[in-house]
């Protein structure tokens, strides 16, 4: 028999949360307060800031910790951790606190969910982290880009009080806490508990490792996704969740456990799953399998990627004994045809047998384009669901993003295919010219980098709201910075189709059609931050298509374009 697991640490955590008593009277503080509305990934760390996932942590790293983190994997008094847990803010609102100040932290309707006791506030090196946490700086990392791009310059560290979880209106039934698991584990009389954590839909050979492990292991099973956040290319989070509902029915009967874990992902490769092993023990679990490529990012465009197969297992077994946990490493499997059965593919090719490998992204170009998938990759039910997510290109909405300077010709291709699209009367289609959109939905916004930026992002907002819902967006802004156009185009392409058209005219052309005489006006200074002449643009470098209009009329590089969306697909024939 296995004894019961402790939080990490040693001790059971003391709880985040105030007393009810207690929990007017910090509310009642809040009111002469700053208060803070968290993004995302603040959300998922502090729900389990709250729920003690996270002990022995007390609240979001004061400098002290972050930095002994960072640098020696461990909090000041030794104990094993491998990821900063930290508050980040913007300049502005830093310059407002100061130690002993307190924080209202806030959900995105307004709701406040704790009260912070600010210890330390401080600008980090962000290279530093980058390279000891992710093992890289190269920005091609998608961690490594957050941190970069999306993460705030200043952080602040200090106790939680917390005064209300976040609340969880989907999949009732579904999210657990540490404490709430245990008492789930003792109820059923699950003395071992191995975890399979997984931020993917649950084909058929995940589930026979799973499986195979409980079993080798006389344990049962806890099935505990990833759901809190997501990178670009993983699959909606509803739609992840429906798979894992109807996969359900394919594991043995009292085996296997489904539960939700709020925590957003760093894909921080062998630091993170260390830090997901200790999450799991604190859920009570006793073992937690780690594949190949657990918490890894997708490969480099080169092919090469940021971890070996091996760094997970080193890291782990480096520091296994400052865990109560016991880690599982499972092989890389792949079909084998004349077995007709999952194999270690080191074994199958011991035996001269031939494995089949088919990926996520295999499967969904196959979806996309009409196609039937490998019946022994999946399950019908899984397929169905994912049929849903992935409807061939003709019944998806999608956004077609012309980008390029003042005066190439995006705009005029933009009405022309608005007309040929509305022509067809298949799906609605809506014009967002960056002129029309500038009257009306960002009229209050200047020229700025700020406000550029901010009205794209604004037009990337409206256009994913149209492609959720099957339509067409034609947008035609200058857009001139590839982070925020990269941005729009992850934000789109979670629901549907996203085809960037880079309008390459060149600048000189542009400047001769100036009808506008901006370019003239720009050049005598009297417009600061112009495009092309005082502020740079950023070609993109990954468009679907490239038109130069400078060497066609408008109806023949609208006539490119159109092709190309019938060739994809995006055009029923």
């Amino acid at each position: 028999m296995f004894k019961r697991v402790d939080y990490h640490g040693g001790e059971t955590p003391p709880s985040l949360v105030v007393a009810p008593e207690r929990a007017e009277d910090v509310k009642s503080a809040a009111a002469g307060v700053a208060s803070l509305t968290l993004n995302q990934r603040q959300l998922c760390d502090l729900e389990l800031l709250m729920s003690g996932a996270f002990a022995p942590l007390s609240g979001f790293m004061n400098q002290e910790t972050y930095d002994s983190v960072v640098e020696r994997l461990g909090l000041p008094d030794g104990t094993l951790w491998t990821i900063p847990i930290v508050l980040d803010v913007t300049e502005a609102f830093a310059e407002k606190l100061q130690p002993g100040a307190q924080i209202a932290l806030r959900d995105t309707e307004g709701f406040m969910l704790a009260m912070l006791d600010v210890s330390d506030v401080w600008h980090p090196d962000r290279t530093r982290e980058a390279e000891l946490v992710y093992g890289t700086s190269d920005a091609g990392h998608p961690g490594v880009r957050y941190l970069n791009e999306t993460v705030n310059p200043v952080y602040v560290g200090g106790r939680v009080q917390g005064v209300e979880p976040p609340a969880h209106y989907d999949f009732m039934g579904l999210w657990d806490t540490p404490a709430g698991m245990r008492a789930a584990f003792e109820n059923l009389g699950w003395r071992r508990v191995v975890a399979f954590q997984t931020n993917k839909v649950v084909h058929r050979l995940q589930r026979e490792v799973a499986v195979n492990v409980a079993r080798s292991l006389q344990a049962n099973l806890l099935l505990h996704p990833a759901v809190g956040s997501h990178m670009p290319g993983d699959l909606q989070v509803y739609a992840r969740v429906h798979c894992y509902k109807a996969v359900r029915r394919y594991f043995p009967e009292g085996l296997m456990r489904l539960s939700l874990l709020p925590l957003a992902s760093r894909v921080a490769g062998p630091r993170e799953a260390l830090w997901h092993a200790i999450v799991h023990q604190n859920y009570g679990c006793t073992d937690f399998i780690v594949g190949p490529k657990h918490a890894n990012p997708p490969p480099r465009p080169d092919g090469s990627r940021f971890y070996d197969a091996d760094d997970s297992r080193a890291l782990i077994d480096a520091h296994s004994a400052r865990l109560q946990i016991n880690v599982v490493h499972s092989e890389p499997h792949g079909y084998v045809a004349a077995e007709n059965a999952f194999m270690p593919v080191a074994q199958a090719r011991e035996q001269g047998q031939e494995v089949l490998q088919y990926t996520d992204s295999q499967l969904r170009r196959d979806l996309v384009a009409g196609k039937n998938p490998p019946g022994w990759f999946s399950y019908p039910e899984v397929y169905e669901e994912l049929r849903h997510v992935y409807p061939p290109r003709s019944r998806q909405g999608f956004t077609l993003f012309f980008t390029g300077l003042s005066g190439s010709g995006k705009s005029t291709l933009a009405k022309i295919l608005y007309g040929k699209l509305v022509e067809g009367g298949r799906r609605p289609v809506t014009l967002l010219d960056g002129d029309v959109v500038r009257q009306n939905l960002s009229s209050e916004l200047g020229f700025s980098r700020a406000h550029r930026d901010l009205n794209i992002r604004r037009i990337g907002f409206v256009a994913n709201e149209i492609t959720k819902n099957g339509g067409i967006a034609i947008c035609a802004p200058i857009a001139p910075y590839r982070q925020t156009r990269r941005f729009v185009r992850e934000s789109i392409e979670q629901h549907g189709g996203f085809v960037e058209i880079h309008v390459a005219t060149p600048l000189a052309e542009c400047e001769s059609r100036d009808r506008k005489g901006l370019y003239a006006k720009a050049r005598q200074g009297l417009i600061p931050e112009f495009t092309g002449i005082s502020d740079p643009y950023e070609e993109p470098e990954n468009a679907e298509l490239v038109i130069d209009t400078s060497d066609m009329s408008p109806m023949e590089s609208a006539q490119v374009a159109f092709l190309y969306l019938l060739k994809e697909g995006y055009i029923e024939t």
